[in-house]
């Protein structure tokens, strides 16, 4: 990335940028075989703003398995200082068949235990709100006005269109990706042909048990959509669940919003497969 092209960006009409810092120190930078330097990084959203963006937003990684808490800390304090609208926050997930994937199953590196990473969660949640930011969602925390209109077509099942290798698309039942591979995209875009990876079609189980996910991730489940659409009553089907999970203070039941609390968040996984 450089000036030149955030200019051009900008001037297109572009307002938002979310950017993939993941670490302001090299070592974990290239742990994570990222190919900029914490310099890049903190140059891009610099320019950024110079080009004319208000609206930035970060990415960055935690409970990477060397890493210390208080460089976790320090993270934090550098992007704030940054001055971004949006931060996104991600705990470090081993995808299969990958560099890291294989150096775990050979024991070369140990993966943070679930205490340790919890710590690190709840530090950024209290660190980020404390500064300003709202927690929208499990993993996103945004300045007044400036929550992501793009994840939130996600957690409401709401339709939306996905450009590039890779990209998902929804709309009403069906969902369907593109291929990933960067090559095959073109070829396939310059023989006019469709790009698809790959699809799927919902049922009703299927939407409900996505809409009880993505509510609860983020913003919470409007309880009488919920009826409205489904035919079902959460309060009263799940009663002693929603019970019990009000007196952990998991969970907060206002008016006909069923929402997360910070403490939620940090279970959501086990939550949601409670309402199964």
């Amino acid at each position: 990335m450089d000036r030149e092209k955030l200019r051009a960006y900008r001037s297109l009409g572009i307002n938002r940028l979310s950017i993939g810092v993941q670490s302001f120190h090299d070592d974990d930078l290239k742990f994570l075989t990222r190919i900029h330097s914490a310099a890049d990084a903190k140059r891009c959203v610099r320019d950024a703003f110079a080009a004319g963006f208000e609206n930035v937003s970060i990415d960055l990684m935690f409970s990477l398995p060397l890493q210390p808490f208080e460089r976790w800390q320090a993270n934090l304090s550098e992007a704030l200082a940054l001055g971004p609208a949006h931060l996104s926050c991600y705990s470090l997930i081993v995808e299969p068949d990958t560099p890291l994937f294989h150096m775990v199953q050979s024991k070369q590196i140990t993966p943070l235990d679930a205490d340790r990473d919890a710590e690190r969660y709840a530090y950024t949640s209290e660190f980020l709100t404390s500064g300003g930011f709202e927690q929208y969602e499990v993993s996103n925390y945004a300045r007044p006005g400036f929550r992501c209109r793009h994840n939130l077509a996600y957690w409401s099942h709401t339709d939306y269109l996905g450009l590039g290798p890779s990209a998902h698309s929804f709309q009403s039942r069906s969902r369907w990706w593109n291929v990933r591979d960067l090559n095959v995209y073109e070829e396939t875009l310059e023989k006019n042909e469709f790009p698809l990876g790959g699809g799927e079609h919902l049922d009703d189980p299927q939407l409900m048990e996505e809409a009880i996910f993505l509510g609860l991730r983020s913003t919470g489940i409007d309880l009488a959509g919920f009826r409205q659409r489904f035919g079902h009553d959460l309060p009263s089907e799940y009663a002693d669940l929603i019970g019990m999970l009000k007196n952990q203070g998991r969970v907060v039941l206002k008016g006909d919003i069923l929402r997360l609390t910070g403490s939620g968040y940090l279970v959501c996984d086990e939550i949601c497969q409670a309402f199964r």
